[in-house]
């Protein structure tokens, strides 16, 4: 499968960021340490799902500079910070999260439906 760039990732780094993922019908936010190869792994299986569904809104946490932010998500949707960490949200609620191995293009297409 073609990867995606991060580029085309919607960075969050202020809480308005986090609020616009949050109105999303379908979004896709994944929490992303740069200095993991765990979290390299699962970012190589969001670009896999990235690639499979380009309408499906998808924010990047880099979670080493915007700790203070991915502990405000934490927060809000209940779902304790891990990173890797992905969380599948349908008009703002948590209807899937997954951290570590879990993060799979495979159990992202289907949580995203």
């Amino acid at each position: 499968m073609t990867k995606v760039s991060t580029q085309n990732f919607r960075s969050l780094a202020v809480p308005d960021d986090v609020e616009k993922a949050f109105r999303e019908p379908l979004a896709l936010v994944f929490k992303h340490s740069t200095s993991c190869h765990v979290s390299s792994y699962a970012m190589d299986e969001v670009e896999d799902f990235v690639a499979s569904r380009p309408g499906c809104p998808t924010y990047l946490v880099d979670v080493i500079r915007e700790r203070p932010l991915s502990r405000a998500i934490a927060a809000r949707t209940g779902v304790t910070h891990e990173s890797p960490q992905a969380l599948v949200l349908r008009a703002g609620l948590v209807v899937w999260h997954g951290s570590h191995g879990e993060v799979t293009a495979d159990a992202l297409r289907l949580a995203a439906g």
